[in-house]
């Protein structure tokens, strides 16, 4: 089997940027105050125009949006607010006319308490979905060390097992080591966490049937319980590859897991660098928003223009899993997500962002855009909606152009989804367009510049030529057989110089970023990075 997961190279991520699409907040084509499918087929020549090869798309199936539709009441079903599942199936097909690939937001790990399978699941008498969700044996077993229980909820005799909210019951994949003195933990080779398995690759086959490309898939590590170590969870998802790449070999998955060592040796393709699981992408740039600001001599982000942060609380990290998995599968890094919140623009100007920008499209790896954050659309407090809480402010609409609701809506402001942005001087689209300088043309030509160069692509080796704690800049080459480049940026304001570990013969030719920079000493390379500034430099063969 591990020949079969990875003796491919996922070929098609090599030279691809995915674009994250928030759907109720993308474009409202109705003027019900909702983003919709049809908002987001009418904004695939945008989407196009960004130079993304992918996009993901959060949750669009029916649910009750008690967690923003992470609480799934139907599987098969786009929700009703988003269109039809023939609307979903127009979009695979006018994105693939544009090269885009859709990947669909899986959410294997539970329900919604309104799903058909849940409500059976409630009734005393056995059925065929008895087993299909974890439930203990008895109504008074509703305080177990390590489990979220709800109590009460129907006439079944236990209490049901819940992975986040109270109305997410967790679906039954099985115990990897069943307590013998529970007996309603069942092994992973039960009928139920069977048939649940045989359920989850039904619904993948039906969308990649109907023309999705992948999944990005959440909370991937949570489906096997008391799996210290996840390695039944990981042997699952080996078999869900393994059929994947039989029937549906074009098809790629990522997983929300953030500990890219176990998810791809579990048949991901990609796994996403994220807070829970890598504080070091916090490190990067949120640090003073973190769960602990101010508690430790390096208390800022490493983009950040006081040049107080410590990039190898990233690269530490990074690196470790990078090493594990080079090969095998790709780390993504993103700007950011839906449950990330301040948005990467916060405090930050438009060199400062750019600078970001550059990072993450000349890392190894398929990196991720959050929805705006290529023109800098900016977080706000907001009271919580559907299940938001802190994360709402970073959910807002797309704001497109000067027209009301800044072009998200013909609705009246007050049937929004959520406001937009109130400042007179908020981003849009048609201002970024108009300016040849704003960040928007700043990330197109980036994602110009990867797509053209092979050696800044997923696959492509990295090498840390620079990097110190406490010190700028972060210099680093990235390299394939037929060239190589080098990539320096210092997001401190002061004017930096390092000398790097090169023998060279001549002095590098700027791709992008500021001109003259290299100077030769003792055929080694010496850089001269003002503040704030960065760039892409190809060494000469």
């Amino acid at each position: 089997m591990e020949d079969t997961i990875h003796g491919s190279e996922p070929d098609w991520l090599e030279d691809t940027v995915f674009y994250e699409i928030y759907p109720q907040s993308f474009y409202d084509s109705n003027g019900d105050g909702i983003g919709d499918i049809q908002g987001i087929i009418l904004k695939l020549d945008y989407i196009q125009s960004l130079g993304v090869k992918a996009c993901w798309l959060d949750p669009c199936f029916e649910s009750p949006f008690q967690d923003a539709g992470y609480d799934v009441s139907d599987y098969y079903k786009v929700a009703g607010r988003y269109g039809t599942n023939a609307d979903l199936k127009r979009l695979f097909d006018e994105a693939g006319k544009r090269g885009i690939r859709i990947l669909l937001d899986l959410v294997p790990g539970h329900t919604s308490v309104l799903h058909p399978w849940f409500i059976e699941s409630c009734k005393p008498e056995r059925n065929q979905y008895t087993d299909y969700y974890i439930w203990t044996d008895a109504h008074w077993k509703w305080e177990i060390p390590g489990f979220k229980l709800t109590s009460g909820y129907s006439q079944r005799d236990g209490c049901y097992v819940s992975n986040f909210f109270s109305f997410q019951p967790a679906l039954n994949y099985g115990f990897a080591n069943p307590d013998p003195d529970q007996a309603w933990q069942q092994s992973v080779d039960a009928p139920g966490p069977k048939q649940v398995r045989q359920e989850l690759k039904n619904i993948m086959r039906y969308w990649l049937e109907m023309g999705a490309s992948g999944f990005r898939v959440d909370i991937a590590n949570s489906l096997v319980k008391a799996d210290f170590g996840n390695r039944q969870t990981m042997q699952l998802w080996q078999e869900i590859r393994y059929w994947l790449d039989k029937d549906f070999p074009e098809a790629r998955l990522v997983s929300e897991w953030s500990m890219p060592s176990h998810a791809i040796p579990a048949g991901f393709h990609m796994d996403f660098c994220l807070p829970f699981g890598m504080p070091g992408y916090t490190a990067l740039f949120r640090k003073q928003y973190g769960p602990s600001p101010g508690t430790d001599r390096y208390g800022f982000n490493f983009f950040d223009p006081r040049g107080h942060g410590n990039i190898m609380e990233f690269l530490d990290e990074y690196l470790y899993h990078y090493r594990n998995t080079y090969g095998k599968g790709f780390i993504s890094i993103p700007t950011g997500n839906h449950d990330i919140n301040p948005r990467i623009s916060k405090g930050r100007t438009t060199d400062e962002l750019e600078l970001v920008f550059l990072f993450l499209l000349t890392m190894p790896g398929v990196p991720f855009i959050y929805y705006g954050d290529e023109i800098g659309l900016r977080s706000f407090d907001l009271p919580s909606k559907e299940g938001g809480y802190e994360r709402t402010g970073s959910r807002t609409p797309m704001q497109w152009s000067d027209a009301p609701n800044a072009g998200f809506s013909t609705a009246n402001r007050e049937q929004l989804y959520l406001p937009i942005d109130p400042s007179p001087d908020r981003p849009t689209v048609f201002k970024h367009e108009s300016d040849p300088l704003s960040l928007l043309n700043r990330v197109r030509e980036l994602v110009t510049i990867r797509k053209t160069f092979p050696a800044l692509q997923a696959s492509a080796h990295l090498d840390i030529l620079y990097a110190q704690p406490g010190v700028y800049p972060l210099v680093y080459q990235r390299a394939s057989a037929e060239e190589a480049y080098i990539i320096a940026i210092n997001p401190s304001s002061q004017p930096v110089t390092a000398r790097l570990p090169l023998q060279a013969t001549a002095v590098p030719i700027r791709i992008y970023g500021p001109q003259d920079v290299f100077t030769m000493q003792d055929d080694r390379l010496v850089i001269h990075l003002p503040g704030i500034s960065g760039g892409i430099y190809r060494l000469a063969k």
